[in-house]
Order: structure tokens, then sequence, then C-alpha cells
């Protein structure tokens, strides 16, 4: 059977945890834009991006805070600021790499940088209708003019929005769009 679900194009960004974002941050931060993930939005803070001399400036921060730091990049992104940090699902930080996240007010250098896998967020329930299972792989069908196949897995949370979340990488290999339609067969 044959299913859709829309694409969501992720950029460059961090989560802090409440200590990081302190030693980083002077005031609150303010919610600027939900997304569609429950209880998930964009902040009007950002953070500088390090690895010696390379930098990739204006990094959205991400909320709410998180019980770990990630700095999720592209691999674009990797080349630009010449590191090497592994493909893992949000919250692996096995052999994450060193990256410095910095601010007007300071910086922390920790190794969280990653590149964050391919992956499709479903809600408990609906992963129950279909007999999906949390970390189940998938290829899906993307493209129009530029057709492919890409491994996703899903990520089963209690209300998650089902989407399947990219990076801009995957977009542009694909010519993709955000709200484009994908396709797998269970």
């Amino acid at each position: 059977m044959e299913k859709s679900v829309k694409i969501a194009i992720s950029n460059r960004h961090v989560h802090l945890t409440k200590e990081i974002y302190d030693k980083l941050f002077d005031d609150d931060y303010q919610i600027i834009k939900n997304l569609k993930q429950p209880n998930e939005f964009v902040t009007n803070k950002v953070v500088t991006i390090k690895n010696g001399d390379k930098k990739i400036e204006n990094v959205k921060v991400l909320g709410p805070m998180r019980n770990y730091n990630q700095v999720e990049i592209a691999f674009s992104d990797a080349l630009k600021l010449n590191v090497k940090p592994p493909v893992r699902k949000s919250s692996d930080l096995h052999e994450a790499a060193l990256i410095t996240i910095e601010t007007e007010k300071g910086s922390i250098t920790l190794p969280c940088c990653i590149i964050a896998q391919r992956h499709i967020h479903i809600g408990r329930d609906c992963a129950e209708k279909f007999n999906i299972k949390d970390d189940q792989s998938v290829f899906v069908k993307v493209g129009k003019e530029k057709k492919g196949t890409m491994e996703c897995f899903f990520k089963v949370t209690e209300e998650g929005y089902y989407e399947l979340h990219i990076d801009k990488d995957d977009a542009c290999a694909f010519l993709l769009n955000n709200d484009d339609d994908a396709y797998f067969d269970l």
C-alpha cells in the first residue's frame, strides 16, 4: 500500500540545555514561530557556530530547552566548517564533532555537532494503525524533475505531526520544496 507524506526541509539549527543557554545569553528567548511538531518552536536567539577561523553566523536556536546540546548541520555546512560530524538520530551524540557555539556574551566548545538522519515523524495512534514501529526504515520516493529514493526511519512520538524531515542538501539534490509529497510502500 503506497502512502504519501509531506516534506519539511530543516536548516542548520541548535538545541541547548538551560545551563548552556544561560552561559550564552543574558535574557529569555521569545518564540517567533511555532513549528508543526507539538511544543517545538523557533526562538529569536541566534548563535555563531565555529571551528577555528571558519564560522557560520545567525544559526537559529530552537526550543524548548533540551536535556542535551546539539548542533544540526548539513554536509555542505560541514565542508565550510571543516568538521566531520556523523549522521545521527537527534539526541544521539556518539562521536559527535567538536564545535564552538558563540554569542556576544561568550562561547562554549562541545562535542555536539551532527548531521541529522532523515526521518518521518508520526504520532503513536497513526503508527499503530499502520503497524509502524519506532526506528523502522522505509525507502521514500521523492522528486518530480529530479527523482530519487532515500532511506528514512520513523520517529514515533505520542503526538508527532506526520511529516518527513530532510536537510537542505537533500532538498537541493532532488529539487524539493517544503510541502512537496514523498511516497513510500508499507
